[in-house]
């Protein structure tokens, strides 16, 4: 593990953490959509990561594994099932009065971003923390 790998760690996960938000944040605005550009209505998206491994080879053909943090593997549709609320005046409801509504949950939503904002904090604090090491390593050596 090198010198920079902290940081190197940390920005993934910052980065991971802002796409994130960026999908709740999505997910939230559009919680009322009933009818997108393709005249269904909005579906939950989820943002999916994996850890990032770097492989090198070590001595005698053995393989180790390097950590470099967190990437994104892309943002996902949720599988649930949407919602249908009755509302016999809303111009998307069908012959029943039912209306497709997005399967978004508020208050899951707003978990959701408290956990991705906590992980961004924590990230924020390990890079600080870090450089505040690195900056008394380098008095030392005065």
């Amino acid at each position: 593990m090198n010198t920079f790998s902290t940081f190197r760690i940390s920005a993934s996960g910052l980065s991971a953490e802002r796409l994130r938000m960026d999908t709740i944040a999505s997910n939230i605005a559009n919680v009322s959509t009933t009818r997108g550009e393709d005249g269904k209505p909005y579906v939950r998206k989820v943002a999916v990561f994996q850890e990032n491994l770097n492989k090198l080879m070590a001595s005698g053909n053995k393989k180790e594994n390097q950590f470099l943090g967190v990437k994104a593997v892309g943002i996902v549709e949720d599988q649930s099932e949407l919602r249908r609320v009755y509302d016999p005046t809303h111009p998307d409801a069908d012959e029943e009065g039912y209306v497709l509504m997005p399967n978004v949950n508020i208050l899951n939503e707003m978990a959701d971003m408290i956990a991705a904002t906590r992980a961004y904090e924590a990230n924020v604090n390990i890079l600080n923390n870090a450089k505040s090491m690195f900056s008394k390593a380098l008095e030392i050596g005065k």
